[in-house]
């Protein structure tokens, strides 16, 4: 090892989060793939948890995750459900990271923590990075890749693949409406913001709650931030799989169709820096007419799913807007004006959907 490297080791001694010595012996132990001591450079996304890149003596790479430091919710920052998932879809056609090792021992490093293979490609988050990366024909493959993958995550049963018992099978949709209303109520003083449309948008999808179909596993937040894509538009992976469980696979689809935006449709703050708003993406008619040749499935009630998660995300953004009001999150370099404008546009959006139900 040259002087460099040796330098190098010293300072990742300091990464926060991680005893690297202590992790490096533990995988080292347990990851054939792998020989330590690594490089570390951390990643970007995956939310807050805490991820790196790891090279090893080889040049072989890799990527290392656990949960933020602090205090947790107790089914948040799940390493050991993205790991399970990733290790059962592994099984499957559907693109998911190689799943190399869990320690579930907190005195390794204070934490759970997963160790995948690193997978090329980057992650599309703003239009400024599709028009970067990818060009119109690649654009338009990514419409077809991404839809025929989330189409392939939803032929797959669960028991097939050792996910049988990831979640809880039946009224996926009305579990839900029941978590995020509440938490619509729980928010509304916190963000001095309450709207009559949200309590009559639930009562109305409580009361014409579709009947579910066979569980699948549903990802909860696919969407192009959460896959890494080629340039020539193909997913190379889906990531972050730490709130997936069994349960409505159309929800699922719903959810990435309404992210997914329109290129026809007028601008709208509900869709403001959306990746797909870049030019050359298909529209919706086509995403849903792929999904339906992949799966299979009755879309006759698609709308009401719509309506159910615009209704969900306006919920979310709710949440969220009360908690920089209070103080719980930092606002800088956060336009919280903005987020309210998201979180009332898609309200609307909700309603309007929810008229064709």
């Amino acid at each position: 090892m040259s002087d460099s490297a040796n330098d190098e080791k010293v300072t990742n001694e300091k990464l926060p989060g991680y005893d690297v010595p202590a992790v490096e012996a533990w995988i080292g132990e347990h990851v054939e793939a792998l020989t330590p001591p690594f490089t570390w450079t951390q990643l970007e996304g995956g939310h807050s948890n805490l991820t790196y890149a790891l090279v090893d003596q080889n040049g072989a790479k890799a990527v290392v995750r656990r949960p933020p430091e602090g205090e947790l919710l107790p089914k948040a920052h799940d390493m050991g459900r993205e790991f399970r998932v990733i290790s059962g879809l592994g099984q499957t056609s559907v693109p998911v990271p190689i799943a190399y090792g869990y320690c579930e021992d907190p005195s390794v490093t204070g934490a759970h923590f997963y160790v995948m293979s690193e997978v090329s490609g980057r992650a599309m988050y703003t239009p400024e990075l599709v028009e970067e990366w990818l060009d119109l024909p690649a654009r338009k493959q990514l419409g077809k890749s991404f839809i025929e993958t989330l189409a392939a995550l939803h032929s797959v049963d669960p028991d097939d693949v050792g996910l049988g018992e990831l979640g809880r099978r039946d009224g996926y949709v009305a579990r839900q409406l029941r978590t995020w209303y509440g938490s619509w109520e729980a928010s509304k003083e916190a963000a001095v913001y309450d709207d009559d449309r949200i309590h009559e948008l639930h009562t109305m999808l409580s009361g014409n709650l579709p009947e579910q179909g066979p569980a699948r596993v549903v990802h909860g937040d696919y969407g192009l931030h959460n896959t890494m894509v080629d340039q020539q538009g193909n997913l190379t992976a889906v990531l972050d799989w730490e709130i997936a469980t069994l349960g409505d696979p159309l929800a699922d689809f719903a959810y990435a169709l309404n992210a997914w935006g329109d290129p026809d449709a007028e601008p709208s703050p509900a869709m403001h820096s959306g990746a797909t708003t870049a030019p050359g993406f298909d529209g919706p008619d086509a995403m849903i007419e792929r999904y339906a040749e992949g799966t299979g499935a009755d879309l006759s009630q698609l709308e009401y799913y719509r309506a159910f998660n615009y209704f969900k995300t306006a919920c979310i953004l709710h949440g969220v807007y009360s908690r920089y009001l209070e103080g719980k999150k930092s606002t800088e370099g956060i336009d919280v004006p903005l987020l309210k404008e998201r979180m009332i546009a898609t309200i609307a959006l909700s309603v309007e959907r929810a008229e064709n139900v």
